[in-house]
């Protein structure tokens, strides 16, 4: 097949590896894999399976730029694409109006989150042959919004490349006899940072042979979630034992130092860092999110905890890292579930099958896709 995949984000995060290791993957596959970034895109870098003549830069500054769209229109055509895949919201107008001029190629979007989309998308979307819904909760909530025909949404949970994961944990030397606790996620209070903190304090005050890291980066527009996080570990006097790391390149090698990942969300349409964590081994701890209840069975595969609150998200933090034994056994049953439900090699093989069915004009009703229950 030929493939357009189009990504306007300018920085890296759970939907852009989502994206790369697509691209990627498909490409390795023998399909002709072609990228549509912006100019000085970090995902350049990622796009490592792609031959370079098929990588292209736009720009894609908003859903209204009309000679961009006029462009890649003439990319479709030029390059003979059948299947052109947009992943980022400001995205899927540009590529509708593109797909529309050029004829031919089917459009289909990737929905990552649970914001809601526009009413005005009912009119610029009409023509989508699929919308990919990364969870059931993201599709849940495309369905509230009746958008879309309720048959063109299709549930394709993300996947991992689970054996890189794996090894991360064999190459990392801990000498140290302390334990760690960490968090994944952008500085924003969505992600609970806060509720982080607090909890982290609670176990400090009866335990001094832990430490928590967070790692993630602040991308508000001056920096004030990263100040409002330093302030508050300061004002609990927690500034030897949390540490701010910033955003990590390999993940895989940052989760191996880790004894219990925490992902304390307030919302999450799937919760990628819960499912990496799981892969690398290490035990989770989540928040009653929408994505991480898709992910965790409770007390078998994790723990959930009810969001915002720290007391619970301390107790059950405590609670793990005094039984070894049961982090161990959580790890075993964690892993076991992500290489059947969350491998990289799952989710690309249910968006090839999508891909042949739009080409095809075969119904979107999802008995093509295995469906995997929830425990």
């Amino acid at each position: 097949m030929r493939i357009l995949q189009i990504c306007s984000a300018r920085e890296l995060g759970g939907g852009e590896r989502h994206f790369a290791d697509l691209a990627n993957s498909l490409a390795r596959r023998g399909h002709d894999v072609h990228a549509v970034v912006v100019p000085s895109s970090p995902l350049h870098g990622e796009l490592s399976a792609l031959l370079k003549h098929n990588i292209l830069e736009l720009p894609m500054r908003n859903s209204l730029n009309i000679l961009s769209a006029f462009k890649l229109a003439r990319i479709l055509k030029e390059r003979r694409i059948e299947i052109i895949h947009a992943h980022v919201a400001r995205d899927y107008p540009l590529a509708a109006l593109a797909a529309g001029r050029a004829g031919g190629a089917q459009l289909l979007i990737t929905r990552h989150v649970l914001f809601p989309l526009n009413k005005s998308h009912r009119l610029t979307l009409r023509d989508v042959a699929a919308v990919i819904a990364v969870s059931h909760a993201v599709a849940n909530r495309l369905r509230a919004r009746r958008i879309f025909d309720r048959q063109k949404i299709v549930v394709i949970q993300n996947g991992i490349d689970v054996e890189q994961f794996a090894r991360g944990r064999e190459a990392v030397d801990r000498p140290s006899a302390r334990l760690i606790v960490g968090m994944i996620g952008h500085l924003a209070p969505i992600k609970g940072q806060k509720e982080f903190i607090r909890a982290a304090a609670k176990v400090c005050q009866s335990r001094d042979d832990v430490d928590f890291v967070i790692v993630g980066e602040d991308k508000s527009s001056r920096g004030e979630n990263r100040r409002r996080t330093e302030k508050l570990i300061s004002e609990l006097g927690l500034s030897e034992r949390v540490r701010l790391i910033g955003w990590v390149s390999d993940v895989p090698k940052m989760l191996a130092t880790l004894d219990l990942l925490v992902s304390p969300s307030r919302s999450e349409p799937f919760g990628l860092s819960i499912v990496e964590a799981m892969a690398a081994g290490v035990p989770v701890i989540a928040t009653m999110s929408e994505g991480a209840q898709e992910i965790i069975e409770a007390n078998q595969t994790g723990r959930l905890v009810p969001i915002s609150d720290e007391l619970a998200l301390a107790g059950a933090i405590d609670e793990l890292l005094s039984d070894c034994k049961e982090r161990e056994r959580l790890s075993v049953n964690a892993q076991r579930v992500v290489r059947e439900r969350f491998s990289l090699e799952r989710m690309v093989d249910e968006t090839e099958q999508l891909y042949r069915a739009v080409l095809t004009d075969a119904p979107l009703r999802g008995g093509w896709r295995r469906p995997f229950p929830l425990r």
